[in-house]
């Protein structure tokens, strides 16, 4: 049968040719992109609260109330009198107890033992949310393409922290430590950074198509993608040497601005041997390198400002703008929480300021690399 002429006035797509197939690059396995994304939220929510649980643990001093690490029979506390006098005696035998908590009541320890165990089981309610849904999707078949070695990398470093916090805590059972050695805490919190860095990004990606993201990025601009990585490691930098500030609790050490002790730098900043230590155990030396990296990544996020201003796509300009904004907040929190010797209520918002900060830095450098579509006028599509 030969095939009917198109009339030169038919309106285009009223024909069966409204039956072919688009979006081409999308037409693979595309899985459950919404429901991973939530998923991811969820998981985005839980490590933020750990964070900040993690936070209040160590500055109630509560980090060395559990002496040991028990995977599995430690999701269940103390049921009976006994075995909670069983725990105080093994806390007892540690040196916080010794020489810093001697004389300490049951229920004084309970209350640490307490913020202990929520961050561990926190920590074991990821974990399990985390597997459940994996096998949920893998099960279902729901993964996108591409995706599965993605969301094992976020368990695989959530298992990883599991060990690291262990590592840590170990630190501060040794004679002669009253909490857990600096550098442990910095990798420890340094981890759960990156971790929650990663669900950030996966989020980030899963907000739209595949092919929306490769249309995007030749839109991107590579040269302030670039500084936003500089703006991104800078940024983690100082998070880690807040960890190191917090270990030691050097953000009490001197609680004067913009000097220390009257000086630009601290006085006597280099008397532990092996001189290394004084980089990792001096409340004065940690604090002032704390303070200038501060200065230095204040002074880059201005530069990174400017460069961001001349782009062409408004939601870019505006996500540096927040960066900008945030990381002016936490500078200002940081100078209250010096000036106040570091009390847990101001202390808290700080590290809190943190994560805000650490997801704004992160969505700026994707949107410089991947720019929401937007109007000839500027507005967003």
């Amino acid at each position: 049968m030969a095939q009917k002429q198109r009339s030169i006035f038919e309106e285009v797509g009223t024909t069966e040719r409204q039956a072919v197939t688009t979006g081409t690059i999308d037409a693979g396995k595309r899985g459950a992109r919404k429901g991973i994304r939530l998923w991811l939220m969820a998981l985005f929510a839980l490590v933020a609260v750990m964070i900040a649980v993690g936070g209040l643990t160590r500055l109630t001093d509560s980090g060395l109330s559990i002496t040991e690490w028990q995977p599995i029979e430690g999701a269940l506390p103390p049921m009976s009198a006994e075995a909670w006098d069983t725990e105080f005696e093994k806390y007892k035998q540690i040196p916080e107890y010794q020489e810093q908590n001697k004389g300490m009541s049951l229920a004084e320890f309970k209350f640490i033992y307490w913020w202990e165990w929520g961050h561990r089981q926190l920590g074991r309610f990821i974990g399990l949310v985390w597997a459940v849904g994996l096998i949920g999707f893998a099960v279902t078949r729901n993964i996108p393409t591409g995706w599965t070695p993605k969301l094992i990398w976020i368990g695989a470093l959530g298992g990883l922290q599991g060990f690291i916090g262990w590592w840590m805590v170990s630190s501060g059972l040794e004679e002669g430590m009253l909490d857990v050695a600096s550098y442990r805490l910095a990798t420890h919190l340094g981890l759960a950074f990156v971790i929650f860095g990663f669900i950030t990004w996966y989020i980030l990606q899963l907000s739209r198509r595949e092919a929306d993201l490769l249309q995007a990025r030749r839109l991107g601009q590579a040269g302030l993608a670039r500084w936003g990585t500089v703006l991104i490691v800078g940024t983690f930098l100082q998070i880690v040497l807040g960890a190191l500030v917090a270990g030691i609790d050097a953000g009490r050490a001197f609680p004067q601005w913009p000097l220390m002790a009257g000086s630009f730098f601290p006085p006597d900043p280099f008397t532990l041997t092996p001189i290394w230590r004084n980089f990792f155990e001096d409340a004065g030396l940690v604090q002032f390198f704390h303070r200038m990296t501060g200065y230095v990544l204040l002074a880059l996020a201005v530069f990174v400002w400017t460069r961001a201003r001349t782009s062409a796509n408004a939601q870019t300009r505006l996500a540096f703008n927040a960066v900008l904004a945030m990381m002016v907040i936490q500078m200002l929190l940081g100078i209250v929480t010096v000036l106040y010797s570091a009390p847990w209520q101001i202390a808290i918002v700080h590290q809190f300021g943190a994560v805000v900060l650490w997801v704004l830095v992160l969505r700026a450098r994707f949107l410089a690399a991947y720019p929401l579509p937007q109007s000839v006028r500027g507005t967003a599509a």
